[in-house]
């Protein structure tokens, strides 16, 4: 096979795989996923813990809260932090996978699935079938 035959079809199978719908679709997700990651980095950071702070005492808040265990310091209050940016995004993420999209395609599953009633000739045709089941 020539090469440049070889080059143009590797180019042509990576732009059909690169385009098809599903894998726009995810790269898009992925983007929209790191943003909202941000932005509950961000309530978590600068308004969940600050407010949880003012009911602990302490200087700096939870970023200070830290053991010394032979002179190194282990910042327990910045893990804490992360815990409650984890739980706050696994709880945006249940609910919107969840409930959101969930009902959603329960709904669609359930119009998908509900037969649609016989028509006049169906229902003709059925008591056709019946009378000579009979004879």
């Amino acid at each position: 096979m020539d090469p440049r035959n070889k080059v143009s079809s590797m180019l042509e199978e990576f732009k059909n795989f690169a385009l098809k719908g599903n894998v726009v679709d995810l790269a898009i997700g992925v983007i929209i996923g790191a943003a909202f990651g941000k932005i509950i980095d961000s309530l978590v950071k600068h308004i969940i813990m600050p407010a949880i702070s003012v009911i602990m005492p302490g200087e700096q808040g939870y970023l200070a809260w830290k053991w010394v265990v032979n002179g190194k310091d282990i910042p327990y209050g910045l893990f804490i932090g992360e815990i409650v940016n984890f739980l706050i995004i696994a709880l945006a993420l249940y609910l919107f996978i969840v409930k959101f999209i969930g009902l959603i395609i329960k709904n669609k599953t359930e119009e998908a699935v509900a037969p649609p009633p016989p028509t006049k000739d169906q229902e003709l045709l059925g008591e056709i079938r019946d009378l000579l089941k009979q004879k």
